[in-house]
């Protein structure tokens, strides 16, 4: 659950700048429909992570060996690999996404003026989403074991995160916060 809130927040968040002087002072926020182009892309980056190179890497989650995680038995919780991990990738690379999107929009559209909501929005929330996403899939409920370990964990929230804010920050310095032409709060 914390990894869909927080990678939705991101991509649901508004576009937030300081506006020109020159037109109407004061802040703006705009939703942009062209934030679909890196939510697009980190979906594409997580399922390529979740599919051949976890394939490729074979890491077994913990407690399980690569015999039982290569059988797959139906129940035995061994099914997939663990490393590295996909829900950390998609969740820290939302976070690194919103962080991109964020400084940017602060430092080259807003002349470093600070936004409380913009901070929030894109790096607050998705980094507290993201924390306990990486800390429920380390953690063992009850007598079973984890579903992923601390490196495995590690490994795919720094690569998510590196990955997002390298996507967040280019999609952000190519798409302008603001809308154009004229004053509209939906933005292609």
């Amino acid at each position: 659950m914390s990894l869909v809130l927080g990678s939705s927040v991101v991509f649901l968040m508004p576009r937030v700048y300081y506006s020109d002087p020159e037109s109407t002072v004061g802040w703006k926020g705009r939703w942009h429909f062209s934030v679909l182009a890196p939510a697009m892309t980190m979906t594409a980056l997580t399922l390529l992570v979740d599919l051949p190179i976890k394939g490729a890497i074979e890491s077994p989650r913990p407690g399980c060996s690569l015999d039982e995680t290569n059988t797959a038995l139906a129940g035995s919780n061994c099914e997939s690999f663990g490393g590295p991990s996909t829900h950390a990738f998609a969740s820290w690379g939302a976070t690194g996404a919103g962080t991109g999107i964020f400084l940017v929009d602060t430092f080259r559209y807003s002349s470093g003026r600070f936004n409380a909501g913009g901070f929030i929005g894109n790096v607050a929330f998705p980094l507290t989403a993201s924390v306990v996403t990486s800390i429920a899939r380390g953690v063992a409920p009850g007598n079973a074991e984890a579903h992923e370990n601390a490196g495995q964990i590690a490994i795919g929230g720094v690569t998510g995160f590196l990955s997002g804010l390298a996507i967040g920050t280019a999609y952000a310095m190519f798409q302008r916060p603001n809308c154009g032409y004229g004053n509209a709060l939906f933005c292609w």
